[in-house]
């Protein structure tokens, strides 16, 4: 069981990639194109969100030492809290992206 959670969690930290990258490329372009602090704020949390969930996905499939204890020694309890917190913010980023491009 541990795996299905660690497998919904790692799709839902590439899912936020893709959402985060959506939101970058129009934020970024915003705030090159009208030079407002709002628009650089947006992007910068874009920024540093994506580099969030890139880390973590790097230490969920790549890291050495990490992703093998992630893979079989993360008890059940603490999957299913990341899992909460990524399905989270997925929600929360598929949100600002059907906002930002309405």
């Amino acid at each position: 069981m541990v795996s299905v959670w660690a497998d919904v969690a790692r799709v839902a930290a590439a899912v936020n990639l893709v959402l985060l990258a959506a939101l970058l490329v129009v934020w970024g372009r915003n705030a090159v194109r009208l030079r407002s602090s709002h628009a650089l704020g947006l992007s910068t949390f874009a920024a540093l969100l994506f580099a969030e969930n890139a880390v973590a996905l790097y230490y969920y499939l790549v890291d050495p030492t990490l992703s093998a204890w992630f893979s079989s020694a993360v008890p059940p309890v603490a999957w299913r809290a990341m899992l909460t917190l990524h399905l989270l913010e997925t929600v929360a980023l598929a949100a600002l992206v059907k906002i930002t491009l309405d």
